[in-house]
């Protein structure tokens, strides 16, 4: 049997935390003891937190590899490597990639390597060359033209296990405000404001064409796969209503407190960006995540463009906010995002549980990893 034993470490379980030793075999859980162990073997965490590995449900992280620079375009599976070594590093045992299927610029690099950012990520799991578990979430741009037969030809890879449903036209969910808009878009592709009208102009006529008939077209889609699904943005209660009769599980990002609260208290499972956490805002000028933690509405957090960001925003929650004890706050970044999308098996220290750990040193503000086990074997 492939046994190993931690001992003298806090141990977080789902409600509790203990100290003491935890013995994996075969890469599972197989005890949970509040003694310290005399096995000369055993690896002494020193006094430290030993902690569920973490479960990351949205980072397009993967992308900034891809083109890590401006018309920079990396090779693709190296690309991935290097995302995956980065995400484990940061104590993510599993990883949902999320992955564009469309753009608000039809010429973008998210849609020219789109086929290219799918099939790298299933090369390099078919040949073993990643240390976290990656599967992937389609991230589907309803107001896209050609949305509905790409989602069709990359939902038949097996390592598709969530959707959601995006909608970045101008004036109204991420950017209600145009001026953040104006802001973020011709920072990106460097238009000038005529050109931006422009843009703006035809990006309100293909959601006018293509928004409601993709977007039933998504949630058709995961509801015959059995995918999980979540709704992206939303800022009103008609928009939450619209999530509920859909049938999604996860709210991601709402942008306003209304929204959040909508969803939270309609059963879906809030969730934030560990940036939005860590830096105090939002990057779009939407609500903070903070203020949401504060009324007890946040449920899942997302490391999404930062990696570190996901641990480091659980531990500011249990340090900053009262509403969030240890154990809820590191529920935010491994048990519930694995519950709302069908994975029972990982997410919690608990008997029989897969054997996903990480080991962090808590120093104020700024965990460390010093150590990620993925089914018992060490990955970082």
């Amino acid at each position: 049997m492939n046994e190993k034993v931690f001992t003298n470490a806090k141990i977080v379980l789902a409600n509790e935390v203990v100290y003491g030793s935890l013995k994996i075999a075969n890469g599972k859980i197989e005890d949970i003891s509040t003694r310290n162990t005399s096995i000369s073997s055993a690896l002494d965490m020193d006094g430290d937190l030993l902690l569920p590995g973490l479960v990351e449900l949205h980072t397009d992280n993967l992308e900034k590899h891809m083109t890590p620079r401006p018309k920079t375009e990396w090779p693709s599976v190296a690309a991935v490597v290097s995302h995956d070594s980065q995400v484990a590093s940061a104590g993510i045992t599993t990883v949902f990639d999320a992955i564009a299927v469309g753009d608000v610029n039809e010429g973008s690099s998210r849609v020219k390597r789109l086929e290219e950012m799918v099939g790298s990520l299933i090369h390099a799991n078919r040949e073993n060359l990643l240390r976290a578990d990656h599967l992937i979430h389609l991230r589907c741009e309803v107001s896209y033209a050609d949305m509905a037969p790409a989602l069709d030809k990359l939902s038949q890879n097996n390592l598709v296990r969530m959707l959601s449903v995006m909608d970045h036209t101008p004036g109204q969910r991420q950017f209600v405000s145009l001026d953040a808009y104006y802001i973020y878009y011709q920072g990106k592709y460097g238009l000038s404001d005529g050109e931006m009208e422009k843009f703006i102009s035809e990006r309100r006529l293909d959601q006018e064409k293509y928004s409601q008939k993709n977007r039933k077209h998504v949630v058709g889609t995961a509801h015959d796969k059995g995918f999980a699904l979540a709704s992206h943005d939303d800022a009103t209660e008609t928009h939450v209503e619209e999530a509920v009769s859909d049938g999604m599980t996860v709210a991601e990002f709402p942008t306003t407190l209304e929204a959040a609260r909508s969803s939270h208290n309609s059963g879906l499972a809030v969730m934030m960006g560990g940036p939005n956490v860590v830096r105090g805002k939002s990057h779009s000028g939407n609500v903070s995540a903070g203020e949401l933690a504060k009324e007890g509405y946040l449920d899942i957090i997302s490391s999404d463009y930062v990696p570190h960001s996901l641990l480091h925003a659980a531990m500011l929650l249990y340090e900053d906010f009262d509403a969030y004890d240890l154990p809820k706050s590191i529920q935010t970044v491994t048990k519930t995002p694995a519950e709302r999308v069908g994975l029972t098996d990982r997410g919690e220290i608990a008997l029989g549980k897969r054997a996903d750990l990480i080991h962090v040193h808590h120093s104020h503000h700024h965990p460390v990893v010093r150590g990620v086990w993925r089914e018992g074997n060490r990955v970082s």
